[in-house]
């Protein structure tokens, strides 16, 4: 019994470790997390984030509630994040900057669907209820799968996520 209790404890321990400045006065970390998704997107999916910056929506709008609950709201628990969280404890990768990796496959996913809305309301209201009630774990492995390409293309290569405006 002290094995898994010793275990759970290293598993939380690192879970938490890379998110501490996001619980703290103004959570410095959840915007650094939302301003990288955003540069993400920009440099993935120019016109996803062109669509979504004509239709006057920010990313801090939706990403925000990503970032601070870790997609927790967007998945069914079982067994939709218990994957995902198994993903992000077993990652070399620290926590925030997997996340974002994986909240830019996320939103991509809904790309087409995204640039056929052309209203504010309608488009707002997607992006705070992804039609994700139906996923399963082949969803969640796919999404993984697109995070980690993008974080073998992007972690570590600054330059690709530079602005080239």
């Amino acid at each position: 019994m002290q094995e898994v209790e010793a275990d759970c404890y290293w598993c939380l321990t690192n879970l938490l470790a890379g998110i501490q400045d996001h619980y703290t006065s103004d959570q410095p970390g959840v915007q650094r997390m939302v301003m990288r998704l955003e540069e993400l997107v920009t440099r993935i999916d120019n016109d996803l984030s062109q669509h979504l910056s004509n239709m006057g929506i920010a990313f801090v709008q939706f990403a925000f509630k990503w970032m601070n609950c870790l997609l927790l709201r967007e998945f069914s628990l079982t067994p939709c994040i218990e994957r995902l969280w198994d993903t992000y404890l077993a990652d070399d990768l620290p926590l925030d900057v997997f996340h974002v990796y994986v909240c830019a496959a996320f939103l991509c996913q809904f790309s087409y669907k995204l640039r056929t809305l052309s209203e504010f309301e309608d488009l707002f209201a997607f992006l705070q209820t992804m039609p994700t009630k139906s996923w399963s774990v082949v969803e969640i492995e796919i999404l993984v799968s697109q995070a980690y390409v993008l974080s073998t293309l992007f972690q570590g290569s600054d330059a690709h996520l530079a602005n080239t405006k």
